[in-house]
């Protein structure tokens, strides 16, 4: 299936709903991307992963961008039984960085959520374990972000950048 079925199933299902925010980026040089809003992200990725023709199975990679004023979370969807694959991305703000979690439709979303909330500070709602995964509990700030300032010292040790 080609990227722009995948998109024309979306929106036959999603279209009409008002929020879903479906767009395409579809001629992107490295690949296609459908962006979706966070409010019916859920069920756009159980109606990805279940719908017969597309059965998406597989989220092989979820990752955080800084876009200077806001985030993206971006999953990288794979049909292992179909052989075609999609990216779609949310945007949200970033003085609200909350997107809903997808850990319950694809297990392997469960790291890369904490990881994303670890390195970005984006809260996932819903996640059953949302912790630092990369760095010590204690660690202040969030080191991925653009603003973000190495601190000079941690526990009393210098830190060396």
């Amino acid at each position: 299936m080609t990227s722009q079925e995948i998109f024309d199933r979306l929106n036959a299902q999603f279209g009409a709903v008002s929020d879903a925010g479906i767009e395409s980026k579809l001629d992107a040089p490295v690949d296609p991307c459908i962006k979706v809003s966070t409010t019916h992200l859920k069920s756009i990725a159980l109606f990805l992963r279940d719908d017969e023709e597309l059965q998406f199975e597989h989220c092989s990679c979820l990752s955080g961008v800084d876009l200077k004023g806001k985030f993206a979370v971006v999953y990288q969807l794979a049909s292992l039984t179909r052989k075609h694959k999609i990216t779609i991305r949310v945007e949200v703000p970033a003085d609200a960085p909350t997107v809903p979690s997808l850990e319950s439709v694809w297990k392997t979303a469960n790291w890369h959520e904490r990881e994303a909330f670890d390195m970005f500070g984006i809260v996932f709602t819903g996640h059953p374990d949302l912790r630092r995964i990369l760095m010590p509990y204690d660690w202040e700030g969030h080191p991925l972000r653009k603003d973000y300032q190495v601190p000079e010292f941690y526990n009393g040790m210098r830190v060396p950048y």
